[in-house]
């Protein structure tokens, strides 16, 4: 059978092949911790499943509108304002199936042949796959550990050229933990401004930050800065619901309604009873996010203590999301029971093979020497993994 050329271009997600790995090895009865999923073990909050269970019970399952429910959008016009100082309208926003399906809707209607979009790296697996898919072209810049995997104007200002279309600023960071400060923030958006380069700010790590970090939305530096932006976020990660798939997009009026259009010829409306769950997530669960960022701190805290105790790896402490980068480029070039470790791929098959452990390649994120963690999972299986 012949395939299109844009799928066959298209890799398969390397962080879902780990994770399905993983659970078929625990499914024949080995042992396996994992380090690779990226999604909380927690439970979705009763208050949100209650909201789920209701709406069946109502009988609010049949077709919304394409872009959302009217109280949904709300719910998100005024968690943008309460929580990130950004004024929106509802017609300025989309609801999707997931943040993937939001950037994928983004992509699809922004970008064509020719087009160049700046993504620093260490970045998310799909950002790149997803840019290729509608036509375009990644612009990856390298960014260094010393620097906390944060890309500078500077470096941006070296790959600028007359198709540059857009910037992804990922904070905080998958996979690096990672976030930007509101002064690195400014700089940035001044450089983008300068450039006429669409700034997608890819937020949804927004809530799970450590330290008392001082989380912002780039949105929010001025009212010229929102207009050039578009906010990528959703409710998988800071409320334990990434099954129940629901993403959205905040910006520009005509970026939405040329979206909403594709959704409708895709997907049409995201899952009913989701979208009502995730009104009671995003109006009354800050007590629950609060446990869980509060858990996910101190397992860094446990990870990070493990991992450098092992000798030649290094490893940046996150300030944001649930993942460690650690470097493993040490160990690269030797031999492990007869086993040539060359790159992350080689460095992560000989720990799962040999260890029964699972990491993520950093090679899926554009940086070979690091494997990403995830500690996501008990405490327990953490102190036992490192």
């Amino acid at each position: 059978m012949k395939f299109s050329k844009r799928i066959q271009a298209i890799r398969p997600s390397m962080t879902l092949a780990v994770d399905a790995k993983a659970k078929e090895l625990q499914a024949n009865g080995i042992n396996v911790i994992s380090f690779g999923a990226g999604e909380p073990d927690f439970n979705t909050p009763d208050k949100i499943k209650q909201a789920g269970i209701s709406a069946i019970e109502q009988n609010a399952t049949h077709y919304t509108p394409v872009g959302g429910i009217e109280k949904l959008k709300q719910a998100i016009v005024n968690k943008l304002e309460r929580d990130n100082n950004l004024v929106y309208e509802k017609n300025q926003v989309l609801v999707s199936c997931g943040a993937k399906h939001s950037f994928f809707n983004l992509a699809q209607v922004l970008w064509e042949e020719g087009d160049e979009i700046i993504i620093p790296a260490p970045y998310w697996v799909s950002y790149p796959d997803i840019i290729q898919y509608a036509g375009a072209k990644p612009i990856i810049i390298d960014t260094l550990d010393e620097n906390q995997f944060k890309v500078t104007p500077d470096q941006i200002n070296e790959v600028i050229t007359p198709s540059s279309r857009a910037i992804i600023i990922n904070s905080p960071s998958n996979p690096t933990g990672s976030a930007y400060t509101k002064k690195e923030l400014e700089a940035i958006a001044e450089c983008a401004l300068r450039n006429k380069l669409l700034i997608i700010s890819d937020e949804i790590y927004e809530k799970i930050v450590f330290d008392g970090f001082d989380q912002h939305s780039i949105g929010a530096i001025g009212k010229e800065v929102q207009k050039n932006s578009i906010i990528i976020n959703g409710v998988s990660k800071s409320y334990a619901m990434t099954g129940w798939r629901i993403g959205y997009l905040a910006g520009n009026e005509e970026i939405i309604k040329q979206a909403t259009k594709l959704q409708g010829q895709s997907t049409s409306n995201p899952t009913s009873i989701s979208q009502i769950a995730s009104i009671t997530a995003l109006k009354d669960t800050d007590s629950d996010v609060k446990l869980m960022v509060d858990e996910f701190q101190e397992r860094r805290d446990a990870l990070l203590k493990g991992l450098l105790n092992i000798p030649s790896i290094k490893c940046y402490k996150p300030v944001g999301s649930f993942y460690a980068f650690p470097d493993f480029s040490a160990f690269y070039g030797k031999s492990f029971k007869d086993q040539r470790v060359s790159g992350s791929i080689q460095m992560a098959n000989f720990l799962l093979e040999n260890g029964n452990v699972a990491l993520v390649p950093g090679i899926a994120f554009g940086a070979d020497k690091n494997l990403r963690m995830a500690f996501a999972s008990s405490m327990d299986k953490i102190e036992e993994g490192v």
